[in-house]
C-alpha cells in the first residue's frame, strides 16, 4: 500500500492480487453506507460490473451504474452532463460517491463528473488497464477533452482511495497492456536506479505480467513522490509530462490509431532525439529508452510529427504558457530539466529529425 499525502487530502494505493474480489470491504473502511454511481465503459462493465455490484451491495451501498462506450470519444461534456443528470435523477447529494471502475479513460470522466457534482463529491478510483494502473489513477488530474482539444477542460481533484488489482491485467489485449507499458518506461526512466535496471529486463510482453505487481509499485510510488512535492503542477510535477506534449499532438492527430501509451512512447523517443542535437541528452538515454519501447513492440516514430496539423496542435497544449512549451528532456536516466521551448522555435527543434 502507498499513501498520498498531501496539504489538504491523504489516502491510500492499494496495491493487491484479488483485491477485485475485496472491493466492498475496501470501499467501506473509507466510506460510510450511501449511494454510489459506478462509471464504466462496454468492454470492463462486461467483465467486471457485476461483481463490482456484488461486493458493493453486500457492504450494503446503494448502487445504480453509467456505462459509456469505449474510446477517448467518451471523455466528453456530452457524457459528464449525462451522467450528471442520471445522478441528479436518482436523488445523488454531497454525501453520496463516485466509483471509476476502468481505465484511463473511465477514470478521468468519472473524476471530471465527482468534481462537478454539487459543487464536489466523494470519489473512488478501480483501475483495470495498465494506463491507469501506472499513471492516471493516482495524482488527481480530471479532464475531459473538447472537439480536437486534449484535456482542456478538467481539474485537480483527488480520490479517496485507489485499487489496484495486477490480476484485471489478465484480461486485456496485448496492445493495451503493452501500451500501458509506455507509462512504465517512461517513469523508469525518470527515476533511474534500480527502477530503469528493472524496465531493461523487460524483453518480451509476457515480462510485464510476470512483473507486474513490481512494475506498478515502483510507477505508483514514483508518481506519489512527485505529487506529494508539487500537487498542482506548479514546477516538479511537469517532468511527468516527459514525451507527452508531442505524444498528445500526434494522439488526436491519429484520430484513434494511436493509443495514448503509443502516442508517449513516440513523442520520449522523438523528443529526446531533438534534445541531441542541442546537446542536452546524449545519444546512449535516446537508445536506452528506445530499446525498452522496441521489445514489447511499441512505437518510436511517426510521420505525423512536423506536420503544419501537428504545430497547431501544439498552440492547445496545457503546458503552452504565453506561447513557451515547457518541454522535459533528460540530461541522463534519472535525471529530467524543464526546457522552456517557444512555440515558433519548434519547427527548427523538430527539423534534426529530417536529417538522421
Amino acid at each position: 500500500m502507498i499513501t498520498v499525502t498531501l496539504p489538504n487530502k491523504t489516502y491510500d494505493v492499494k496495491i493487491e492480487m484479488g483485491l477485485g474480489r475485496k472491493i466492498g470491504e475496501s470501499v467501506q473502511q473509507v466510506w460510510s453506507k450511501r449511494k454510489v454511481i459506478v462509471i464504466t465503459d462496454e468492454q470492463v462493465g462486461d467483465l467486471y460490473l457485476h461483481t463490482t455490484i456484488s461486493e458493493l451491495k453486500k457492504a450494503d451501498f446503494d448502487v445504480i451504474t453509467a456505462t459509456v462506450p469505449v474510446g477517448e470519444k467518451s471523455k466528453s461534456l456530452k457524457f459528464v452532463g449525462e451522467i450528471i443528470q442520471t445522478m441528479a435523477d436518482n436523488g445523488f447529494t454531497r454525501g453520496d460517491g463516485v466509483i471509476a471502475l476502468g481505465g484511463g479513460v473511465v477514470g478521468d470522466l468519472s473524476g471530471t463528473v465527482a468534481s462537478l457534482y454539487m459543487r464536489g463529491i466523494a470519489f473512488i478510483q478501480i483501475a483495470t488497464s495498465m494506463t491507469a494502473m501506472v499513471d492516471s489513477s493516482v495524482g488527481g488530474k480530471t479532464a475531459v477533452n473538447l472537439g480536437q482539444v486534449k484535456n482542456i477542460i478538467g481539474s485537480f481533484y483527488q480520490p479517496d482511495l485507489v485499487l489496484i488489482d495486477p490480476i484485471f491485467l489478465n484480461s486485456l489485449s496485448e496492445r493495451n497492456l503493452v501500451e500501458g507499458y509506455g507509462e512504465v518506461v517512461k517513469c523508469s526512466a525518470l527515476e533511474g536506479g534500480d527502477f530503469f535496471e528493472l524496465t531493461g529486463k523487460i524483453k518480451k510482453i509476457d515480462d510485464i505480467l510476470a512483473n507486474a505487481t513490481e512494475l506498478i509499485e515502483r510507477s505508483v510510488n514514483f508518481k506519489a513522490n512527485v505529487v506529494m512535492k508539487d500537487e498542482k503542477e506548479s514546477n516538479l510535477r511537469r517532468i511527468l509530462n516527459f514525451g507527452h506534449t508531442l505524444g498528445h499532438a500526434i494522439e488526436l492527430l491519429a484520430n484513434g490509431k494511436l493509443m495514448h501509451g503509443e502516442a508517449v512512447a513516440i513523442g520520449m523517443v522523438t523528443i529526446s532525439k531533438c534534445f541531441e542535437a542541442t546537446n542536452v541528452t546524449p545519444e546512449t538515454v535516446t537508445s536506452e529508452i528506445k530499446s525498452r519501447l522496441d521489445a514489447v513492440g511499441l512505437p518510436t516514430s511517426s510521420n505525423l510529427i512536423g506536420t503544419p496539423e501537428f504545430f497547431d496542435h501544439l498552440k492547445n497544449d496545457k503546458k503552452n504558457d504565453h506561447g513557451t512549451l515547457n518541454l522535459v528532456a533528460l540530461k541522463n536516466i534519472g535525471e529530467p530539466v524543464i526546457v522552456p521551448t517557444k512555440l515558433t522555435e519548434m519547427p527548427d527543434f523538430i527539423a534534426p529529425l529530417n536529417q538522421k
